[in-house]
């Protein structure tokens, strides 16, 4: 059995977090820095991002833009993950959540980069 390419799941990741983010948004809210303003807003237009990323990868004409849409999301999302050990309870398992979250974001990374460049 063959594994789906990386930009097919990463597409489906991103496909199915922007789903989520617009049909379950209060799971996301708390993750939005308050310096940042209303979170309702910053989780409805990352799920909008995430869905037109996800389907800019989908399509080999614009995979590669899909890939640099999707390396912009990832970076962008690092406040947010950062402002989990703000925002989490002082409990082992809260914090070992949000401590795994932050460092995941570099493979994402890399993978995006991959389909960006072509590769």
């Amino acid at each position: 059995m063959r594994l789906p390419s990386t930009d097919t799941w990463l597409a489906a990741l991103l496909g199915g977090a922007g789903a989520l983010h617009l049909v379950r948004p209060r799971i996301y809210e708390w993750l939005v820095p308050p310096e940042l303003g209303d979170a309702r807003t910053w989780v409805l237009a990352s799920g909008v991002a995430e869905l037109g990323t996800a389907a800019l990868l989908a399509a080999p004409a614009t995979r590669r833009a899909g890939g640099w849409a999707a390396v912009g999301l990832f970076v962008t999302f690092v406040p947010a993950h950062l402002h989990t050990f703000r925002a989490v309870p002082r409990k082992p398992v809260p914090l070992a959540v949000a401590t795994a979250r932050l460092p995941l974001q570099v493979p994402l990374i890399g993978a995006a980069l991959r389909v960006a460049r072509g590769r």
